[in-house]
């Protein structure tokens, strides 16, 4: 682990040449790109420079103790000893995590797309609650939501709804919530009062940068149409709704949610690419790392990866085996708890597959 971190330290110095050298400053791309490389490695470096302070303090606190007698001077420096020995503990498990392969999407904002599934009226009732949970959520980061197509039914569910949270980090966040959703709860259209179970599919996705997907305009076919709104009705009098099809690859995306179609195109084009990155990166993951996926979940919307269970008020993730009995706060979009589960057993997962636990 050493020998890493100070190839890391060395390359970190090497870059603080290179972005001040005059040369590279008036090549904007590629001293952006370095910009970027330098502040990747700062925090590392800078608990690798810290932990090297505190071994040096370690070594001499134990000469020290060889050198004197004063027995009320040893019992300082012991305790000076100690706290310097809990110091580096610390240290060395944080410099562990940040050695790990960062996900080159974690900092990205995402689209999410909410389905419902098997259930009928409920799952689409299902879906609606998952959407205002992951809203709540988002609002209480303080990031941007915006819907970007959505299918509602008349009573007050979504048969599908697609949205961006606009976040710094939002990925990392969210990015263990794909899968399978399933609720076990009695139906507001259930007379008899016995509990359904019903599912709805959640697909969190990374947002495309323009620079990542490149796409031919002769490669899509644009509809427009007229939205439509609950029961079929007309909401817009004007063909504003934009459908686009990927025609090498059969995607399709809608947007109707503006009332400008080429605030609607913008916004399906948005989409649009989000879907081609995801499916190249899934192709790209299936050739080479196979065998790594995270046995937290592989983020296939097929996998059932939560029970929401509102008789007995508890929400369980099955990846983990961890159960919350806060039902109703989880729902309104207090679902941190879960969320640093997921990633602290990801995290832990990492270190073990690194040889770094």
């Amino acid at each position: 682990m050493l020998d890493k971190l100070q190839a890391l330290e060395d390359k970190f110095e090497d870059l603080s040449h290179m972005i001040s050298d005059p040369e590279i400053i008036n090549d904007q791309s590629r001293w952006q790109k370095l910009i970027k490389e330098h502040a990747g490695l700062e925090q590392i470096v800078e608990n690798f420079r810290s932990y090297k302070e505190v071994i040096k303090g370690i070594e001499e606190s134990k000469a020290m103790l060889e050198d004197d007698n004063d027995r009320e001077f040893e019992e300082m420096v012991k305790a000076e000893l100690s706290e310097l020995q809990n110091k580096k503990e610390t240290l060395e498990a944080e410099l562990k995590v940040l050695l790990l392969p960062k996900d080159p999407n974690d900092d990205k904002s995402v689209i999410v797309e909410v389905r419902g599934a098997a259930g009928g009226e409920e799952a689409a009732l299902f879906a609606g609650s998952l959407f205002r949970m992951y809203t709540r959520y988002a609002e209480r980061q303080g990031w941007k939501i915006d819907i970007l197509s959505s299918n509602a039914t008349d009573i007050g569910g979504y048969k599908e709804v697609v949205f961006e949270i606009d976040g710094k980090g939002a990925y990392s966040k969210l990015k263990y919530e794909s899968g399978a959703h399933r609720v076990q709860r009695v139906p507001d259209t259930e007379s008899s009062g016995r509990v359904h179970t019903s599912t709805a599919t959640v697909a969190v996705l990374p947002e495309a940068e323009d620079v990542e997907v490149d796409i031919n305009a002769n490669d899509l076919r644009i509809d427009v149409f007229r939205s439509g709104g609950h029961g079929g009705q007309s909401v817009n009098t004007t063909d504003s709704a934009v459908r686009i099809t990927h025609l090498p690859t059969g995607v399709v995306v809608t947007c109707q949610d503006e009332k400008s179609q080429l605030k609607n195109k913008e916004k399906a084009m948005k989409h649009l690419k989000t879907k081609l990155l995801e499916a190249e990166t899934a192709r790209h993951n299936a050739e080479i790392a196979s065998d790594r996926k995270s046995q937290v979940g592989t983020g296939d919307r097929s996998e059932r990866i939560r029970t929401y269970n509102f008789p007995q008020g508890r929400v369980t993730d099955h990846r983990i085996g961890l159960t919350l009995y806060q039902l109703d706060s989880f729902m309104d979009g207090d679902i941190i708890e879960m969320i640093d589960a997921l990633n602290n057993n990801a995290q832990a997962e990492k270190l073990t597959s690194e040889g770094l636990e």
